[in-house]
């Protein structure tokens, strides 16, 4: 991986983290002030499924960090890398089911059907996500073993 890119994803993962921070510190608070009149339990609710995505997006920021660490100390295809990919999958598989919570959630209220449906379409593709990070994952694997293969040869 060139350093331009590697440059390049660590500014936008600090953004990214930058931004979380931002919402959590700015907009939650705003939110939960905002929901001052609903009942108790959807107040919490609400706001703790936000709270919760956004720590899986930053915990998904900084694997993926430590991980592009790896890929420029030329230390990825080592079984450590394992350990961030398999925390990677964990938090979006959370995020897809704090979507799904949070769709359910509105589902008997106000909100049109429409806009539940999206929010429901949003956790299946942040799922799939999940999936497609699985499948990266076993390629991984499969080049540790074809270097280590290599190794032996060389």
């Amino acid at each position: 991986m060139s350093r331009t890119t590697i440059v390049t994803l660590r500014i936008l993962l600090a953004l990214s983290l930058a931004g979380s921070l931002a919402v959590q510190v700015l907009v939650l608070p705003a939110a939960w002030a905002d929901l001052a009149g609903a009942a108790p339990v959807w107040r919490v609710t609400s706001v703790g499924i936000i709270a919760l995505w956004l720590v899986c997006l930053q915990t998904v920021a900084v694997c993926i960090w430590r991980l592009v660490s790896m890929v420029a100390d030329d230390a990825v295809f080592s079984s450590g890398a394992f350990r961030f990919v398999n925390v990677v999958i964990a938090a979006i598989s959370v995020a897809a089911i704090l979507t799904a919570g949070f769709a359910t959630l509105l589902a008997p209220g106000e909100v049109a059907p429409g806009v539940v449906g999206i929010i429901y379409g949003a956790a299946v593709a942040t799922g799939g996500v999940a999936l497609v990070v699985v499948v990266m994952k076993s390629l991984l694997r499969k080049a540790i073993e074809m270097r280590s293969e290599l190794d032996e040869v060389v």
